[in-house]
């Protein structure tokens, strides 16, 4: 009786190590996150510069490694692999971290991201970002990133909210409450402004000063009223004198 060989053996001779390494290289699709790394940094001269000098390369390739170990079980050498990156790039990734594609962290000293955070498509992150939860809870408690979110320098997102697809978090922000999709949250704690009706690309186009206000636009339409009556008074003020 014939036999037919096992596809995991037809695909990886190697056996376990064979799985990993395959499935560490496609999950990182290295091309298109150094791609993504030279679209986003102006200071980046070249793929091989990005893939060889870049820290947040480097966290993510050992966050694609630390996630697979954590995936099946090996829970000690996930966290061993996710503190060895910490140690060399200053970026701490949980291995139960779930992050999408062409993901750019700028910079990245002082990262830290959580066991449930969860992270779409196209997104960037800068240095001294917190993606954390708010207590000692069970399961899910951190924070989900939608497609194309940029989080600016120093913003903290705690809780187990979900920011939405091309929202952006200024820069110090404390995020404490769920983001609408195409919308600005600013200042501590953040507060909300929707963009509606304007696609905007905030991951490529990378700005982190331009953000509208909420409060600024409150205060200059109470100062705009008080203007306003002012006038009226004074226009009122002259019609009873005559």
């Amino acid at each position: 009786m014939r036999v037919e060989p096992r596809a995991d053996r037809l695909l990886c001779p190697l056996g376990i190590r064979g799985v990993f390494l395959l499935e560490v290289l496609t999950l990182t699709r290295l091309g298109e996150t150094l791609r993504a790394y030279q679209a986003r940094d102006p200071a980046a001269r070249s793929r091989l510069e990005i893939f060889l000098l870049y820290p947040g390369v480097h966290a993510i390739i050992y966050h694609r490694a630390a996630h697979f170990l954590y995936r099946h079980k090996l829970k000690f050498l996930a966290r061993f692999v996710s503190q060895w990156s910490r140690f060399w790039t200053g970026i701490e990734i949980h291995p139960g971290a779930k992050i999408g594609r062409r993901f750019v962290i700028d910079h990245g000293m002082g990262i830290v991201i959580g066991e449930t955070a969860e992270i779409g498509d196209d997104c960037l992150i800068y240095h001294g970002v917190t993606l954390g939860g708010t207590g000692k809870d069970h399961g899910k408690r951190h924070p989900t990133l939608g497609n194309n979110v940029m989080v600016s320098t120093g913003a903290k997102v705690l809780g187990p909210f979900k920011v939405g697809d091309n929202s952006r978090i200024a820069a110090n922000a404390v995020v404490l409450t769920e983001i609408p999709p195409n919308a600005t949250a600013v200042g501590v704690p953040a507060r909300v402004v929707r963009i509606a009706g304007e696609k905007v690309d905030y991951a490529s186009s990378v700005d982190q000063i331009h953000v509208t206000d909420p409060v600024q636009k409150e205060l200059q339409a109470i100062s705009s009223r008080l203007e306003w009556l002012e006038q009226l008074m004074d226009e009122q003020a002259r019609s009873q004198n005559q």
